[in-house]
């Protein structure tokens, strides 16, 4: 079992059918750390008010992000805007801390702001309405991403998301990540901080932008990803084979890249 000193994840949408519980608690069983970040929409209230949702691995993921908690992990969470009903609850309560955002220094001394995001999308901040007519639009793309990898597993091919296709080639798409990214990396520099970490936009990235480290922890709806620290400070991106979920199937994306990891193929 591998064991790290942090860990992020982010955008799991337990209550929804596109999140892949299934995936989140292979990842939780394979690995321990001493300090678990929930970076924000775990659980999809958005999804949940339009209609209940919530098979027994959803659950499942929920009991044992508890467990790690009760083990001796420390486990923080961040909400985002799909669960921000838990930001009026901000404190402590039993093992888990609910935070607005933090920041994190790794073993290197490397000092890393944690948030989720939302609050630097114009679209959620500004238009609401357009945020739930995006949100509906994305859950369909999502229904017809798994028709298509039924067949393609059929005929024995590997998982390929629709999802992500269009957000990679769509340009408007394509200019609002790129946007979001410098947004985000402007903000970070009021705390002074190394690096800012963030969920929110599904689109798993580690990335220089200027002079600060820009990482983006992906999600579990499509690309199935996380950011973990090791012990000396150094930080990956672990991917999760959709269609091979048994240990072993985690890569390994270091961040020594010069350029964004693709996860999304």
């Amino acid at each position: 079992m591998a064991h790290y000193r942090t860990a992020w994840i982010s955008d799991i949408h337990l209550g929804t059918r596109g999140s892949k519980a299934q995936a989140v608690l292979d990842f939780l069983r394979d690995h321990e750390f001493d300090t678990l970040y929930l970076v924000g929409d775990i659980i999809d209230i958005w999804a949940l008010r339009r209609g209940i949702y919530w098979p027994q691995e959803h659950n499942d993921v929920v009991q044992k992000l508890l467990r790690k908690a009760r083990k001796g992990s420390t486990v923080i969470y961040i909400p985002g805007n799909h669960d921000e009903f838990v930001s009026h609850f901000l404190g402590h309560f039993g093992a888990i801390t609910l935070k607005k955002n933090d920041i994190h220094t790794t073993a290197d001394g490397k000092r890393i702001l944690v948030i989720h995001g939302h609050e630097l999308d114009a679209v959620i901040q500004n238009l609401g309405w357009l945020a739930h007519v995006g949100d509906w639009g994305y859950k369909i793309l999502l229904e017809l991403n798994g028709v298509i990898n039924y067949a393609r597993r059929f005929f024995g091919y590997e998982y390929w998301s629709l999802s992500a296709y269009v957000k990679n080639e769509v340009k408007n798409v394509v200019s609002f990540i790129g946007d979001f990214e410098n947004a985000v990396v402007r903000y970070a520099r009021e705390y002074q901080v190394d690096a800012v970490l963030c969920g929110h936009i599904h689109h798993a990235a580690i990335r220089k932008i200027d002079t600060i480290d820009y990482y983006n922890a992906g999600d579990w709806v499509e690309s199935c990803s996380a950011l973990v620290e090791h012990h000396d400070g150094k930080i990956e991106l672990l991917k999760v084979d959709l269609f091979s979920l048994s240990p072993g199937t985690i890569e390994a994306l270091s961040e020594e890249s010069p350029t964004e990891q693709p996860l999304i193929s």
